[in-house]
């Protein structure tokens, strides 16, 4: 029997004061999380993505933390078009993608840790854990954090992200941490957030090739969540992002979501002039559109741009290549499976765009169709460029390899550098894969389990 652990009173405190502290930071961002008002329970319309501010609904920019839009285990349905649930999208069954491999991966790194941490790592396999993630630093989570363990455990730890993932998926993670770090350095110092150390690891449920259960990986910037079902693994919601995108850390040239901004440009242009004005909704951005991020687990998101039936077979493989990308972070055999699910249903997936066109230029794109959502967001500068101010930070002075013509239009000396101020950059993205229709952390696979009693 593994230790289910609820969390603790002084825990939602500390989350409810990180939430509160947001309010004082952001200002009508934060207060449209704080308030609900664009929360999981309420209805995202056409008009939620549009360029307007208004399209801030996951708590700042691209999903800041639950706070008090957090949506319980028993009340979760998922991200639907209206509220209501497609049915029969999903089944228990065979995919012959071993999952051997990351249940032993798992299981060595849970056995590597202390009794004391295990203890604090571990949770029931429905337990509202699996939907208290954040991509913000100074959100308090739970779990065995990377830096606090031993060289050996971590090694195990990387073991399992590294079986859970593609080769690529496990690049972007680690490079997603070491630009943390960067950012650490570029204010500073002295944050402990702002590392490469301060990344969790929980688990719901044991570690099985029979029963479900799952992994979640979460830090500033990377939320991974892994369910497992025998051979069937759904990782979603997975979200990764950076700021900066592009730097120099430690003697290492990293540069994150080419591939990302590359595959949602050649989609794009592979459209002719009248589709492309059914898929851009504006020429100019805000400062950050993601909709679907943190604590929007309940997120009604109406359809918009144009369904990929109207797609020459062209550019239907131009969006399944877009969807791939993201799709391939996962293992390969298991990405293989996901991306046939979602040709399955490629008529009815939709490409949406807000922004500009060129190759540098700052914008959001869209994919959802019943069984993905996928979000690309180009935002505002908060802590890094020329003008940037962290909360408690110097930043004087870049560190050697900031790239050169960094934004300026920061807030000078706000807190955070504000929410979403001054002019959106690529050295500014943030990202997320879904799973529409009541999927996200393999619920729906659960609930069939458990009603079939598998």
């Amino acid at each position: 029997m593994h230790a289910h652990r609820s969390r603790t009173p002084e825990t939602e405190r500390t989350r409810r004061w990180f939430m509160n502290r947001s309010l004082l930071l952001g200002g009508a961002a934060a207060v449209a999380t704080m308030t609900g008002c664009s929360g999981g329970s309420s209805e995202t319309t056409g008009d939620a993505s549009s360029g307007a501010p208004s399209g801030m609904s996951s708590g700042g920019p691209g999903g800041m933390g639950p706070g008090a839009t957090e949506v319980k285990y028993a009340d979760f349905v998922g991200i639907t078009t209206d509220g209501k649930i497609v049915d029969d999208l999903f089944s228990i069954h065979s995919t012959d993608v071993s999952t051997d491999k990351v249940v032993q991966a798992a299981q060595a790194f849970l056995d590597g840790l202390t009794a004391k941490e295990r203890k604090a790592s571990v949770f029931e396999v429905a337990d509202d854990e699996w939907l208290a993630w954040s991509n913000v630093d100074g959100y308090e989570r739970e779990g065995a954090r990377m830096g606090d363990l031993t060289e050996k455990q971590q090694k195990l730890g990387y073991a399992l992200l590294g079986t859970a993932l593609s080769a690529d998926g496990l690049a972007q993670t680690r490079n997603i941490m070491k630009l943390n770090a960067f950012l650490g350095d570029y204010s500073g110092g002295g944050k402990e957030t702002l590392t490469e150390g301060h990344y969790y690891f929980t688990f719901m449920g044991t570690p099985s090739t029979t029963k479900p259960w799952g992994f979640q990986y979460e830090g500033h910037h990377v939320a991974i969540n892994y369910f497992v079902l025998g051979d069937q693994v759904v990782m979603t919601p997975t979200f990764m992002g950076s700021e900066p995108t592009s730097a120099t850390y430690n003697g290492e040239k990293i540069t994150l979501f080419k591939p990302e901004t590359k595959a949602g440009l050649a989609l794009l242009r592979s459209l002719t002039s009248a589709q492309r004005k059914k898929v851009i909704s504006a020429d100019e951005k805000g400062g950050t559109n993601m909709v679907a991020g943190a604590g929007q687990d309940n997120l009604k998101l109406a359809h918009q741009g144009l369904a990929a039936k109207e797609f020459t077979p062209g550019q239907r493989q131009k969006l399944l290549d877009l969807v791939g990308v993201y799709v391939g972070y996962m293992d390969d055999g298991h990405a293989a499976v996901k991306l046939k699910e979602v040709e399955d249903h490629l008529d009815d997936t939709y490409f949406y765009w807000i922004g500009a066109t060129k190759d540098s230029s700052a914008f959001y794109y869209r994919v959802h169709s019943p069984v993905v959502l996928i979000e690309y967001d180009a935002q505002s500068p908060l802590a890094y460029g020329k003008d940037a101010q962290m909360g408690g930070g110097g930043g004087g002075g870049a560190p050697s390899g900031q790239p050169s013509g960094q934004p300026s239009g920061m807030p000078s000396g706000s807190p955070g550098g504000g929410m979403g101020g001054g002019t959106p950059t690529q050295q500014h993205i943030h990202t997320i894969i879904r799973t529409p229709n009541g999927n996200d952390y393999g619920v729906d696979l659960l609930k069939l389990h458990l009603e079939t009693d598998h």
